[in-house]
């Protein structure tokens, strides 16, 4: 375990670990040697939309996760099953959907309901690989140390803001909080400091960086264990949005466009959209107007896509060192390469700065796999792909076969062949209005986007919305009134009932 160090010390030591922004050479992918398990190297992160070179942002610098697609295969219409974290990480990890674990918030673990279920870590634990991880991995406040061979190694960074006016500030006003009996959940939910700071200090001295330390560390240990499994999980981009300076120096903010579409969905019901969620719990945020739009000025809105691309490129630099490592270890030929987002992220689209929606923007993540030997290097898929499906893929990369009862689907046969003809529809759900009284629950089809509320007490349908991908990407006019669509929406219906059990490949 590592020894906890102080942040003066990290100060010092954390030159030479982030001696360049985008350090290291990109990783080598080629085919596993014979008779050897492959190994699998999980990058999860936290607020990750597709917002990545990749995937066809211009502007934005992602050199070593774009490296990482054009060795492996981006999913450009991959989806999470619900845009916040707990329910997202849980789907994936045990390759069942939100309403079977009966997960749909950020406080209810996963085992409540199912107590015995067999994680995919777990799973690999069960046929022999040691299972680590560093970082987000499983929901942060929700640990699941029934899937790890061993305890996490400690990360000893734990400060967010390297600012010691802003530190102090914010230490005095959690301090009065705790006298005047505030909860924790409420300090940590309610009470934070400003959602943006930019200071010069090394990759290493924040959270991010030392994880990056500490997946390194492992490798040097795991080259001696293969096979094994390591789960990376960074936080950053999200709130607050902290990075070391140097990474908003790589843009000019007015360069950064701003979103095309910083409005309310037409004719979508009030309660679809969240405003500025989490946004305005911190300090310079808390008197916006018109909070549940989520309004914001031309500045402000500049300097939020501003650090959420210097804490993406932050956090790309990170994957970078680990990949490097990987090479360096001599892992790379016989490692399984997996990333993903755990949910998209609104930066003004539809006036709102968060999660937590059925959206295309909240709900359409990042996911890349680069197995070895396997697939069409550097291919992109339209397929339909879900979170799901990530399980039983890694389980039949590895030859191992999953328990009973998946809800997902192996893309496997994507890697190979990435235009083939797939699912029919991926799914998303998310209750809202007040104290979540409806239920909403999303289909995406290769088209449309087709959504409908229900009163969660006795099921009426209170709402339908449909968006036309075809002339409407961004989702702006919500079309499911009008006699002329009136069959379109009842054979959408029909799919959304039939669920995900009835859009499987064919």
């Amino acid at each position: 375990m590592a020894r906890a160090m102080d942040r003066r010390e990290f100060l010092k030591r954390g030159g030479a670990a982030a001696a360049g922004l985008f350090a290291g050479r990109p990783f080598r992918s080629g085919r596993p040697r014979p008779g050897r398990r492959p190994n699998v190297l999980m990058f999860a992160v936290d607020d990750l939309r597709p917002e990545l070179g990749c995937y066809g942002v211009e502007g934005i610098k992602t050199p070593n996760i774009d490296a990482l697609a054009s060795r492996g295969v981006a999913f450009s219409r991959a989806y999470c099953q619900q845009s916040i974290c707990n329910p997202a990480r849980a789907c994936l990890l045990t390759g069942l959907r939100p309403d079977t674990l009966g997960v749909g918030d950020n406080d209810i673990p996963f085992r409540r309901r199912a107590p015995n279920l067999v994680t995919l870590p777990q799973l690999f634990k069960g046929a022999g690989y040691h299972c680590v991880e560093v970082g987000k991995i499983f929901h942060g406040t929700l640990p699941d140390p029934r899937s790890w061979s061993r305890p996490d190694p400690e990360i000893p960074v734990r400060e967010a803001y390297m600012d010691a006016a802003t530190r102090a500030r914010q230490e005095g006003r959690e301090a009065t909080a705790r006298r005047q009996g505030r909860p924790e959940g409420w300090i940590s939910a309610y009470l934070r400091g400003p959602a943006t700071e930019a200071f010069d200090a090394p990759d290493n001295a924040y959270w991010d960086g030392a994880v990056a330390d500490a997946a390194i560390g492992l490798l040097s240990q795991l080259k001696d264990e293969a096979p094994f499994f390591l789960g990376v999980g960074f936080t950053k981009p999200h709130l607050p949005f902290i990075a070391p300076k140097r990474y908003w120096d790589l843009y000019k903010r007015e360069g950064i466009p701003p979103a095309a579409n910083p409005f309310l969905p037409h004719g979508a019901p009030a309660f679809a959209m969240n405003g500025l969620s989490e946004l305005a719990a911190h300090e310079d945020f808390v008197q916006v107007p018109n909070p549940a739009e989520g309004r914001l000025d031309e500045a402000q809105a500049r300097l939020l896509k501003h650090g959420y691309w210097a804490c993406v490129s932050f956090m790309d630099a990170q994957v970078g060192r680990v990949l490097t490592a990987l090479d360096r270890f001599g892992l790379g030929e016989d490692t399984i390469v997996v990333f993903w987002g755990d949910q998209g992220w609104k930066l003004g689209e539809h006036g709102g700065w968060g999660k937590q929606t059925n959206y295309e923007v909240d709900t359409r993540v990042p996911l890349i796999v680069s197995a070895p030997g396997r697939g069409k290097a550097g291919a992109a898929s339209p397929a339909l792909v879900e979170f799901a499906d990530v399980y039983p893929t890694l389980s039949e990369l590895a030859g191992l076969t999953p328990p009973p009862g998946l809800e997902g689907t192996s893309f496997v046969p994507l890697l190979g062949e990435p235009g083939r003809p797939w699912k029919s529809a991926a799914f998303s759900q998310y209750a809202r209005g007040f104290t979540y009284r409806f239920m909403g629950r999303a289909m995406r089809t290769d088209r449309y986007r087709y959504i409908e509320w229900r009163d969660v007490i006795d099921g009426t349908l209170v709402a339908t919305e449909l968006y036309d991908h075809a002339s409407d990407p961004q989702e702006n006019e919500n079309v499911a009134g009008g006699p002329e669509r009136r069959d379109l929406v009842r054979d959408l219906g029909a799919q959304l009932a039939a669920g995900w059990a009835g859009a499987r490949p064919r």
